[in-house]
């Protein structure tokens, strides 16, 4: 299965359910299941922009489990599976930025993740 690397804290936001759209400059080889792996580095800005956007994007009820594991996160790991339904250029979604981005459905967050070294874009996982 593919795997696509994403930093934290969007690959948590995304295999619990809370970011529907994953944002890239580059179209998807492919629509279906695919793991997330959460890359090695950290969206520290992105995380500022979360705090202040919590209440827009519906977040209150998880910023405190989000800042709790912020200093641990899990990282160079596949952390869960989401399937890519459809890509899109324009959505409605909070989450979507553009230019193209990925509508997400059905996330699944693995109790214990996977140790695995990411790659730039998609890249085949073989468990």
């Amino acid at each position: 299965m593919k795997a696509l690397s994403i930093k934290q804290p969007w690959a948590w936001l995304i295999v619990h359910g809370y970011k529907d759209i994953e944002n890239r400059t580059f179209d998807s080889p492919r629509c279906g299941r695919i793991y997330v792996h959460a890359g090695k580095t950290t969206d520290d800005d992105g995380m500022v922009w979360l705090l202040g956007n919590k209440y827009s994007l519906k977040l209150q009820d998880c910023m405190a489990e989000l800042l709790d594991i912020y200093s641990h996160w899990h990282q160079s790991m596949i952390v869960g599976e989401v399937d890519i339904e459809y890509v899109t250029m324009h959505s409605e979604s909070p989450w979507f930025t553009g230019p193209i981005g990925y509508v997400l459905k059905n996330p699944l967050a693995y109790e214990k993740p996977i140790p695995y070294k990411g790659k730039l874009g998609f890249f085949e996982v073989e468990l």
